[in-house]
C-alpha cells in the first residue's frame, strides 16, 4: 500500500523556453495581457518572467502551442513570486483548469524534443 501523502512539488520538471501569453485582470478589472516565455515547465505548471504586478493566489491564462501548431490555453493559479531580472518577476504557477491539456503539451515538447534529432522525413 502507498502512502496517503502528497508531495507538492513533486512534478516531471522540463526547462524549456517555451512562447506563452499570460493574461489576467488587474485589482480595478481591467484586462491585461503580456507575451514572455517558460524559464521551466511542469506536468503540473510553469515558472516565468512577469513584467505585470499580481499577487499570490491570483488567476491567470495561459496560451501556447503544441509542437504540431494546436493551440492549448489553461487558467493557472500564481504560488509564488520572487525578484526576477530587469525589474520582473519570476512567477511559478500550477494548472487549475485545463490539467489534460497541459499534460498533454508537456508531453509533446519532451517526444519532440526527443526524437527531433533522430527523425528522417
Amino acid at each position: 500500500m502507498q502512502p496517503q501523502f502528497e508531495e507538492k512539488r513533486f512534478a516531471l520538471r522540463m526547462a524549456l523556453r517555451l512562447p506563452i501569453v499570460v493574461s489576467g485582470r488587474s485589482d480595478d478589472g481591467a484586462a491585461w495581457s503580456e507575451p514572455t516565455e517558460t524559464d521551466d515547465i511542469s506536468t503540473l505548471g510553469a515558472l516565468f518572467q512577469l513584467n505585470q504586478k499580481i499577487a499570490q493566489g491570483d488567476s491567470l491564462y495561459i496560451r501556447s502551442h503544441r509542437p504540431d501548431g494546436v493551440p492549448v490555453e489553461v487558467k493557472a493559479q500564481v504560488m509564488r513570486i520572487s525578484a526576477g531580472s530587469h525589474g520582473a518577476s519570476r512567477v511559478g504557477v500550477t494548472i487549475i483548469e485545463q490539467k489534460e491539456s497541459w499534460l498533454r503539451l508537456f508531453v509533446a515538447w519532451i517526444a519532440d524534443d526527443n526524437v527531433a534529432e533522430g527523425m528522417d522525413e
